[in-house]
């Protein structure tokens, strides 16, 4: 390696601090465009605020890559429906996902609010988890950020996995308002986080999930008849610590209003605990699956389900 000169060695250093200060400001300008947005949003009534956003995201989402890969992935999923439903779907998501957007910042208001019910009337009895400990799974599939209200109203202690937003205040700000909703705790995801949910779960709380995107242990099963890269972890912690999966989604019924839908999933439970965490990992698909077919607009179709 060539020797530096000093002069050589400050030029570099003196580089490195600059780049260090544009990603400063770089963070520093997205974190107040983001508050901004924020606070927009929680000055707007709710309703309001999300018909506002999810007519931007129909106006502009369109137009972006991701449209046609939700149009591809629409094809692969429906390869017999015309191409006009398809892309009927595809803006339908973008006006669920603005939605979202908006809800995001009003956590808070559906923790105690009625504007979401279960859509069985005997849900306590029906989906109760024995020893109030198990998995519970869930897709990006009408508003992710409220299912877990539904394992907090099932007497449940969720924790859950997070993935972190490189930028750290924005980061921060989102986990802060997460945090209320997982009485668990919050983890990264990662193997370090993964070992702390499974600790929790073991010690009588319950691991929330969402687990229709790749993930930590991935393997491959079907999802709408198409292989499919798939997160483990669930059937991983369920089939290790004998504990049950209930799959959910807050599936969205009107404006800035959800239905839970409930779903018990049978763990496999034989000699080999390979083979029965692929075969359960395949039933939480095939659920998630069942209840995307009921509900395609309300599905992210644009996420790299396929790979």
């Amino acid at each position: 390696m060539p020797h530096q000169t000093q002069p050589e060695k400050a030029v570099r250093g003196t580089r490195a601090i600059s780049s260090s200060l544009l990603t400063e400001l770089k963070y520093r300008i997205e974190y107040g465009t983001f508050r901004l947005l924020a606070w927009v949003a929680r000055a707007l009534p709710l309703e309001l605020g999300a018909d506002i956003s999810a007519a931007g995201w129909r106006l502009v989402a369109p137009r972006l890559k991701r449209h046609k890969r939700a149009l591809a992935h629409l094809a692969m999923a429906f390869p017999d429906m015309p191409a006009a439903e398809r892309e009927r779907i595809a803006r339908a998501m973008w006006d669920n996902l603005g939605r979202v957007f908006v809800e995001f910042f009003h956590l808070d208001d559906f923790v105690t609010s009625d504007r979401i019910t279960f859509a069985d009337p005997n849900w306590q009895e029906n989906y109760a988890l024995p020893g109030s400990s198990g998995v519970v799974c869930a897709p990006h599939l009408g508003n992710w950020e409220v299912i877990v209200l539904a394992a907090n109203r099932l007497g449940l202690t969720p924790g859950g996995i997070y993935q972190r937003i490189k930028n750290p205040y924005v980061d921060a700000y989102v986990t802060k308002m997460r945090t209320p909703l997982y009485p668990g705790g919050l983890f990264a995801k990662g193997g370090v986080g993964a070992r702390q949910l499974l600790r929790h779960t073991k010690n009588g709380g319950t691991a929330a999930v969402l687990a229709d995107l790749r993930g930590h242990r991935e393997i491959s099963v079907p999802f709408f008849g198409h292989q499919a890269p798939t997160t483990s972890f669930p059937a991983v912690v369920a089939r290790t610590l004998d504990v049950p999966i209930l799959i959910g989604a807050a599936v969205r019924s009107g404006k800035s209003r959800f239905k839970f839908e409930l779903e018990l999933v049978p763990v496999a439970r034989t000699a080999d605990k390979d083979a029965d965490i692929v075969t359960t990992s395949a039933a939480i698909q095939a659920a998630f699956e069942r209840m995307v077919r009921k509900y395609p607009e309300q599905w992210m179709w644009s996420h790299r389900r396929w790979g």
